[in-house]
């Protein structure tokens, strides 16, 4: 069976069967997105292909953020064999097209923390896979020593820099051990989110792209979306915000909960500032470079923070702060 007639049949076997179909646009994965139009109701297809993606993850988050009472988008047929998911269409109330018309930046912020509150607060499922200081090395040394290094190098990263890379990394992420582990979206940023101001509470913050989620410290998530590495957040929205999640989360230890978001946002900002170059060498995509300066200076100011010390010691050691952007030859 080909894949449009795997498509066809699941459009039909939900009665879609003389439905539209109008791109969505592409995100950073091979994952893409069409709108279907002319159904009973409003409905997206997401087309997931394996075996580089799997919709089985979705699916099971998708329940779990469900029960809790949060706005995730309803799943309405499913054919995981073949990678594709019909699901409610939430609209077009992205927040970052509700940013660029002008609403109110609090706002919508207020809202995504506080559903980002009710996400952590609740235990995570047990299928999900650990965030723990193994995979966070993992992932950010696959595009850090993996892309960005023999990028900015021209050539590739030797094993006695792996190796202190692994030892910094494990040093640096060693306390996030002592805290508890919890649900973690592990994208929770404006682009993975939707604004929905008919529901009330938590539930105005539509809440996607949650495939990936796992078990780790919540700090991550909180960083992703107060430093967002593909807009500008100003200080004081980011203080206040933290302020708003750790009023709802009394159970943390606000000193130790910040350590860990500093700790977070140097693993997370390493990682996504040297996964822009692998966007742009190994999937053409050179546009993600315009946001390298941006996630360059987060990690700078991530460093400055004690907890962070491992990895700025090893950065300073191997990587001169001239170094520390897009490599020259693919400079945005």
């Amino acid at each position: 069976m080909t894949r449009e007639a795997a498509i066809a049949r699941l459009l039909a076997g939900a009665g879609f069967g003389a439905a539209q179909r109008v791109p969505l646009a592409r995100d950073a994965s091979f994952r893409h997105y069409d709108r279907v139009l002319g159904g009973p109701h409003p409905a997206v297809l997401m087309d997931a292909p394996p075996p580089q993606e799997d919709v089985r993850p979705f699916v099971r988050v998708a329940r779990h953020m469900a029960g809790l009472g949060l706005s995730v988008p309803d799943i309405l047929a499913v054919d995981e064999a073949n990678g594709l998911l019909l699901i409610e269409d939430l609209g077009d109330a992205t927040y970052p097209a509700c940013l660029a018309a002008g609403l109110d930046e609090t706002l919508l912020t207020g809202a995504a923390i506080d559903a980002l509150a009710v996400l952590h607060a609740s235990p995570p499922p047990a299928t999900l896979p650990a965030w723990d200081a193994a995979a966070m090395t993992r992932t950010a040394a696959a595009t850090f020593l993996d892309w960005w290094w023999p990028a900015a190098f021209g050539a590739p990263a030797a094993t006695a820099i792996r190796d202190a890379f692994g030892a910094a990394m494990a040093e640096m992420l060693a306390p996030l051990a002592a805290l508890p582990a919890g649900f973690v979206h592990r994208d929770y940023f404006a682009a993975n989110l939707m604004w929905l101001p008919d529901r009330e509470g938590a539930r105005r913050a539509g809440i996607l792209d949650f495939q990936d989620a796992a078990r780790g410290p919540g700090a991550y998530d909180l960083v992703a979306l107060i430093e967002d590495a593909r807009r500008d957040i100003a200080p004081a929205l980011r203080q206040e915000m933290t302020a708003r999640y750790l009023a709802r989360r009394p159970d943390l230890d606000p000193e130790a909960f910040r350590a860990a978001m500093a700790i977070c946002a140097a693993q997370r900002h390493l990682r996504v500032a040297s996964l822009w170059v692998r966007l742009d060498r190994r999937d053409g995509k050179p546009h993600y470079l315009v946001h390298g300066p941006r996630t360059w200076g987060l990690l700078a100011t991530a460093l400055r923070h004690p907890a962070t010390r491992p990895l700025a010691r090893f950065l300073d050691a191997h990587v001169p702060e001239s170094r520390r952007g897009n490599p020259q030859a693919h400079a945005a």
